[in-house]
């Protein structure tokens, strides 16, 4: 069978319950945008096993990409003939995800798969989401992520960022407990549901993830966090990478909270509250020696992460992880302030979902 048909060919996994998921049921969306260091190895981790992969439709929605991505994958569709290429002129990842279900999904689809180019997946993936969105019937499962860098900084930025003090205890950020959560790492969509409530908005370029989820949620969706399967997210390479990142990070859950008029969480708040009351410090250190009081603390908190980083990852690498998670912080703070301070209100758009 090809990925245009339905499952008629496949003989159904024994640990699936008849009727539920089964891999012609299942579209893999991977939207990407120049990234040719990283499509490889991530669709060659993701189509394991061959002999389940095989049936699923997989997508990659292209934003434009001008560094060899396109021709890396059309290389690779002749070796996984189920690959499909769509271009995504809106260039977002919401609006590729957006348009693979309204041009790709087909009535007998029952499952949406979302996957990142940056992520390296463990043999069954997909076919392990798919047997536990049968078991508990949620709207979306998501899984915990766990960073990986090579050496040097990235190494360092992949250790902190699961750590509380780099994700604020986010429960998908090396989390190990299969639990309902409000937020997680998108991994599988119930597709009625998906349609349901929208899709991603096509508006939103960064945290489109955790604004889905809240509309989820508001719509009576429930979202799992399972146990069974987790991902290997590949850290930014550089300072400035990381910086970028992370300000579109804080920019992007602005958008979000702003959207829908809700109030930050206290982790949310954190980096937001250390940065300005570091600023407020360096007004008054010209008057008073309290002044010092808070940047020596914050300064003693990067240090001191970055030694026992460098212990515990026995490695002088570890050193990086201060900076990194200084990094993290201020670039958050900064584009969370940025946004909340832009007069403009974000901008919403009816999604087509097909």
């Amino acid at each position: 069978m090809t990925a245009e048909t339905p499952n008629s060919s496949w003989v159904a996994d024994p640990e699936i319950a008849p009727g539920a998921v089964e891999p012609g049921d299942v579209l893999v969306v991977l939207p990407a945008l120049n990234e040719a260091e990283h499509i490889e190895s991530c669709l060659q981790s993701l189509m394991r096993p061959a002999h389940w992969m095989s049936h699923c439709t997989v997508v990659v929605a292209d934003g434009g990409s001008t560094d060899g991505t396109q021709d890396i994958v059309l290389r690779l569709k002749r070796t996984y003939p189920n690959l499909h290429l769509l271009h995504n002129p809106h260039r977002l990842q919401a609006a590729g995800v957006n348009a693979a279900v309204t041009h790709l999904s087909k009535p007998y689809h029952k499952l949406l798969v979302r996957c990142d180019v940056h992520a390296i997946y463990p043999v069954g993936y997909v076919q392990a989401l798919a047997r536990e969105h049968a078991r508990v019937k949620s709207a979306s499962v998501v899984t915990a992520m766990d960073a990986t860098g090579q050496g040097g900084f990235q190494k360092a930025a992949a250790w902190i960022v699961d750590t509380p003090l780099g994700s604020g205890g986010s429960t998908h950020r090396g989390g190990q407990k299969a639990q309902y959560v409000d937020h997680g790492h998108h991994a599988a969509f119930d597709i009625d549901w998906f349609r349901r409530v929208g899709g991603y908005d096509p508006a939103i370029s960064h945290n489109e993830d955790a604004e889905y989820d809240m509309r989820l949620t508001q719509s009576g969706g429930k979202i799992w966090l399972t146990d069974q399967t987790r991902i290997a997210y590949v850290m930014r390479p550089t300072l400035g990478a990381v910086w970028r990142q992370y300000w579109n990070y804080g920019h992007g859950r602005a958008n979000t909270l702003l959207k829908h008029n809700a109030r930050p969480r206290l982790r949310q708040l954190a980096p937001v509250l250390n940065l300005l009351v570091l600023l407020v410090s360096a007004c008054a250190m010209p008057f008073t020696s309290l002044g010092l009081v808070w940047p020596a603390l914050y300064a003693g908190v990067l240090l001191g992460t970055s030694l026992i980083a460098a212990g515990l990852l026995r490695s002088a690498e570890g050193l990086w992880a201060g900076l990194a998670l200084g990094a993290m912080h201020i670039a958050w703070a900064l584009g969370f302030l940025r946004r909340v301070c832009t007069i403009s209100k974000p901008r919403s758009s009816e999604v087509q979902t097909g």
